[in-house]
């Protein structure tokens, strides 16, 4: 199948062939023709799965049909992500994608000044990608009108759960117009996103591209049994001895990315950390070091992480296990993506034996262990008790979409909350 049997316009489709796509993936194909119909969609899809065209294309085609008796520009289609570092990156496949079609297209979040922000939607805006958080910044300065919206997009709406987005998302659902087109893309079906998606979607059609909660089969696992104080140590000898040139490590805290870059910079290897306490541009400084070259090591906190996109990394390594089993899933799905190969890694001590049996279970199959010589775990170490931080709203990252500080808001600050199962229908009213 080729993208011509889609129904996409000559437009899309030359869009499309100069970004190097010739087949669609899985998601693709099942996406863009129920998008297309007018639908609501509830999709499964891990990243790398080709999902952000999955929605884009067949949107920007909804709208460019449409698009002719329009005599202001409003907000008629809005993308919701978690993450600044994902918003970027939808907002630039929404730009290459509509770059032959009468659309305009906007991105906004936080870290990052609100006064060009509000200048382009003073412009005109038919597509807008944001973080809930900034988006409701906006909100509240009343430089933003969403009582047109026409299609709605929750992109990885787990990770929004996850980072207590939920007041956030109902606020911005309570804005919408009654009668619009609902799309919601997941990594994991949760019982909260189940109970999300009964609320907002209306009879939906259900794509799943990979079973529930399951790593690529492309990414090769493997666990190295290693005393809690030799991590570093092992994870410079791997790197040097394997002549790694690009890795993604994971640390649990923004404190432990930092000063794991820094002891690699001290044994000679080039490093950068990204993490929710670094400003906007530090964080897009260290992402386009590592994916030229200049920075041999990004270690990541998971909520930083979110969203990247880095063509055919080979290598993504767990210094730490997550304290969510899931997220296990996230991280080494950084690799292995669009066809490649991928090596994950996970240097485990004795303090994570419980999470590694966690996300086996998860799994449902054992992680092969190897011992590297020279860095056998010392049996007369005991295990200490893990710094859960905040469970499953991690204490390693921000709210991606508001500014860069990890301290408590006050004032008109929306703190996390979990998700509560209230239903908020068809209406898009906050519950």
């Amino acid at each position: 199948m080729s993208f011509n049997t889609l129904g996409l316009s000559a437009g899309l489709l030359r869009a499309v062939s100069e970004q190097g796509y010739s087949e669609p993936t899985p998601i693709q194909k099942q996406a863009i023709p129920v998008v297309l119909k007018g639908g609501d969609l509830l999709a499964g899809a891990q990243t790398g799965t080709g999902k952000t065209a999955g929605f884009t294309l067949p949107m920007l085609q909804r709208l460019s049909e449409s698009n002719g008796d329009k005599k202001q520009r409003v907000v008629r289609a809005l993308v919701l992500t978690p993450t600044r570092e994902l918003a970027a990156q939808v907002a630039e496949s929404v730009s290459n994608y509509s770059r032959y079609l009468p659309l305009n297209s906007a991105v906004i979040f936080g870290g990052v000044s609100i006064n060009p922000q509000i200048k382009a939607l003073r412009q005109g805006v038919d597509i807008l990608v944001a973080t809930p958080g900034r988006l409701l910044d906006h909100v509240s300065q009343k430089t933003i009108d969403l009582s047109q919206v026409e299609i709605l997009v929750l992109d990885e709406a787990d990770r929004m759960l996850d980072m207590g987005f939920i007041r956030d998302i109902r606020k911005v659902l309570a804005l919408l117009p009654r009668q619009r087109q609902n799309l919601l893309f997941s990594a994991t079906f949760s019982d909260e996103i189940k109970r999300l998606s009964d609320g907002l979607l209306n009879e939906p059609a259900l794509i799943e591209v990979a079973r529930r909660n399951t790593a690529s089969e492309r990414v090769a696992q493997v666990v190295h049994p290693v005393d809690r104080a030799r991590k570093r140590e092992l994870l410079s000898f791997l790197i040097g001895s394997e002549n790694w040139q690009q890795v993604l490590v994971f640390t649990r805290t923004k404190h432990g990315a930092n000063r794991l870059a820094t002891q690699l910079e001290k044994d000679g290897i080039t490093a950068a950390a990204i993490h929710g306490n670094k400003s906007q541009g530090a964080r897009t400084r260290a992402l386009a070091d590592f994916k030229s070259g200049k920075v041999r090591v990004l270690v990541a906190t998971d909520i930083a992480a979110r969203g990247l996109d880095i063509d055919q990394l080979p290598h993504v390594v767990n210094f730490e296990l997550p304290n969510v089993p899931e997220d296990y899933v996230h991280r080494i799905g950084r690799t292995g993506r669009a066809g490649n190969e991928g090596e994950a890694l996970s240097l485990v001590c004795i303090d994570e034996h419980k999470h590694l049996r966690d996300i086996e279970k998860l799994l449902k199959r054992e992680i092969p262990r190897k011992v590297i010589e020279g860095f056998e775990p010392d049996p007369r170490i005991k295990a200490e008790p893990i710094n859960q931080g905040r469970g499953r709203k991690p204490s390693n990252g921000n709210r991606g979409g508001r500014g860069s500080s990890s301290k408590p808001r006050q004032g008109n600050g929306r703190p996390q909350h979990k998700a509560n199962g209230n239903r908020n229908h068809r209406s898009g009213r906050a519950a």
